[in-house]
């Protein structure tokens, strides 16, 4: 049952919309501590590319889950919703709301509904997986798991050739299909949830994503990708603003197709965003501006249920 004293306010959107300085102005108003559910903040080794707060926005506000792994490290969904609930204890016992800010779903979803936890990968199948995919190409597999799990390939970006590969590992291991380990909403949680969704019209997004790729390209991106170039088979790294520089450096395309290609992807990444953020009820729509009506929502939802 969710404690009716405990508040968990969730700051989501699409990538690049401004939930960090967003979620820090409400951090500061409540003087409470940000949760980061960002899935690839968490890397140490990813910072221009991820979009990593400033050590100016870091020193602001207490942050959490922000370059506390290695892309050699191997995370999911559930050990996320584990460490959540256990440092929401604690922060509880000083502050009765805290913000958790980000735009990768199946974290949140995790945090808000629990996650089994789903086996980890076999070495050798995912290799196996990983040659067929290469000979046959993503979407025969693709298709597999269609047949397989039609629950999870309804959702998947079947694009994503790590999504795909994750799917049948679960099946060729377990018997089981992934959506089986996905969300159970009947699990207990010590709060209730306030889920805010920072919108603004879709050309103004775009825009402000391009103008970040162009930011994040001035400030060593192409350096931090080459840096990371020889690991780029680790899972971390098939992340939009890293696979199109790796795939320049190998002589695909030149420059300019790598920057248009990051703009793209990451265009196309904060529509799938909004389309997954759809699915929650009763959240606030609002401008990333829009601060004090953030403010007035919550406490008038506070009001209602103390």
């Amino acid at each position: 049952m969710s404690n009716p004293n405990k508040y968990l306010l969730i700051v989501t959107g699409p990538t690049g919309i401004g939930k960090t300085d967003s979620s820090i102005s409400l951090a500061k108003h409540w003087k409470t501590e940000i949760i980061s559910c960002d899935s690839r903040q968490m890397y140490r080794e990813m910072n221009i590319g991820t979009a990593v707060p400033s050590s100016e926005q870091l020193a602001a506000v207490p942050h959490h889950f922000i370059g506390n792994l290695s892309i050699h490290d191997y995370y999911n969904a559930y050990h996320f919703e584990t460490e959540v609930l256990n440092l929401l204890d604690k922060l509880y016992s000083d502050n009765n709301i805290v913000i958790i800010a980000g735009g990768s779903g199946l974290y949140l979803d995790a945090v808000l509904y629990g996650m089994d936890d789903i086996p980890d990968p076999d070495p050798v199948l995912r290799n196996k997986l990983t040659q067929r995919m290469i000979k046959d190409g993503v979407k025969v597999l693709a298709e597999e798991l269609r047949e397989i799990d039609p629950e999870y390939y309804d959702e998947v970006d079947i694009n994503n050739p790590k999504r795909v590969l994750r799917g049948l590992e679960v099946w060729f291991s377990t018997g089981q299909k992934f959506s089986s380990f996905r969300i159970r909403k009947d699990r207990p949680r010590p709060f209730i949830p306030l889920i805010v969704n920072l919108e603004m019209e879709r050309e103004k997004l775009y825009t402000r994503i391009n103008q970040r790729v162009d930011m994040m390209i001035k400030e060593g991106l192409e350096k931090e990708a080459l840096g990371l170039y020889p690991l780029k088979g680790l899972n971390a790294l098939n992340t939009v603003g890293y696979k199109e520089w790796f795939d320049y450096f190998e002589g695909q395309y030149p420059v300019e197709e790598a920057i248009r290609l990051i703009k793209r992807n990451s265009r196309h990444y904060a529509k799938r965003q909004i389309t997954w953020n759809k699915k929650y009820k009763g959240m606030l729509n609002v401008h990333p501006e829009s601060v004090q009506d953030i403010i007035n929502w919550v406490e008038y939802q506070r009001n209602l249920s103390g």
